[in-house]
């Protein structure tokens, strides 16, 4: 099968670990690196690949067949929006965008044009993850009750040299507890009502460094969220699952899932049931270590997007996935500036917090 070719648009952090991967797998050839910057420049003749200022510079030869857009984003409508109209798919890096009107706008223009659009929440393709997805959906911890979730890092002050992190759109809610919001929604259904907490005052950005969050899912789930970048910690995805190496990985957990019939910490996927009908506190938990085959999920997802360039596949995380997930942050935030409880259903329909 004739290799795809894939342009990765944006030469930061995550666009350059997704030159790596394109270049790495057989299935795939990177086309173009896509960035104004000369840091971008020199990227491209680090790993002899073609260089573009722009999507709308590409010559025709070089035409891809599909893009990955991993720019700043406040950029990603903009970006999506012109490799929609040019008729060639699209994997944008999460979150879909920085407000859910423009988000909007370019998943319908996606399904109008009937061009593939896929977000990055790249966590659902881990397979340790579809692990704990069969587990959670086949009752083996009973009903569900509550789940707990925590990212603790301390980013360094350099970090921040790049503009756009301290400035609205970015902060840990948009940049990473987004992901964690995602796979909640991917395991527990669609979320009713949010109530957050921020907190700047480590840094005094215009973001928050601090973020504590509580959802109420359809499913009568309870579940929280505390998130800071500015907490020496080993509790986050980053350091317990090992996905990225540049990160120390320690044994502890980011996730907990708690039911009627038992319990599971992720990322090392140990069941806790109860060997009894009727569960005991004093009665010992049975231990069971759930089995997967691990794998980069960002490889998995980029033969995912070649799968759906070819027609093969229907996107794991569609637009409108992507801005389902979206609607919920944009709730945390509303949640935390106003100081009140949002209801999904009410937020979708109004911005005024006196309506709400």
């Amino acid at each position: 099968m004739k290799p795809l070719g894939i342009a990765v648009m944006g030469a930061g952090l995550i666009g350059r670990r997704h030159v790596e991967r394109v270049m790495s797998e057989p299935g795939t050839v990177l086309s173009a690196v896509i960035d104004p910057s000369a840091a971008g420049r020199d990227f491209a003749v680090t790993v002899g690949a073609r260089w573009y200022r722009s999507f709308s510079d590409i010559r025709g030869e070089d035409r891809p067949d599909g893009v990955i857009v991993a720019t700043p984003n406040q950029l990603h409508v903009e970006n999506g929006m012109e490799i929609v109209a040019a008729g060639i798919p699209v994997l944008i890096e999460k979150p879909i965008a920085d407000d859910l009107d423009t988000a909007a706008a370019l998943v319908a223009a996606g399904e109008t044009a009937g061009i593939p659009l896929l977000v990055g929440h790249h966590r659902r393709h881990n397979p340790m993850i579809q692990a704990v997805k069969q587990i959670v959906d086949g009752g083996r911890l009973g009903r569900i009750i509550t789940v707990h979730g925590t990212f603790w890092v301390a980013k360094p002050d350099d970090y921040f040299d790049i503009s756009w992190r301290r400035e609205a759109g970015a902060g840990p809610v948009f940049v990473n507890l987004i992901h964690d919001v995602d796979l909640f929604r991917y395991f527990f259904g669609e979320v009713e009502a949010v109530h957050a907490m921020e907190s700047h005052a480590v840094r005094n950005h215009a973001v928050e460094d601090t973020a504590v969050v509580t959802l109420r899912f359809a499913s009568g789930v309870l579940a929280t969220l505390n998130g800071s970048d500015a907490v020496a910690a080993p509790w986050s995805w980053e350091t317990t699952t090992g996905e990225n190496p540049a990160f120390p990985r320690y044994d502890q957990f980011c996730y907990q899932i708690g039911g009627t019939k038992g319990s599971l910490g992720i990322p090392d996927p140990t069941l806790w049931t109860s060997p009894s009908r009727r569960p005991d506190w004093l009665e010992p938990l049975a231990e069971e270590r759930v089995p997967y085959a691990a794998a980069d999920p960002l490889c998995v997802q980029l033969g995912h997007f070649c799968d759906v360039i070819r027609g093969d596949a229907t996107p794991l995380v569609s637009g409108r996935e992507g801005l389902a997930t979206l609607r919920v942050v944009e709730a945390i935030k509303r949640s935390a500036r106003w100081g009140q409880m949002i209801h999904l259903a009410d937020a979708r329909a109004t911005s005024d917090p006196q309506k709400v």
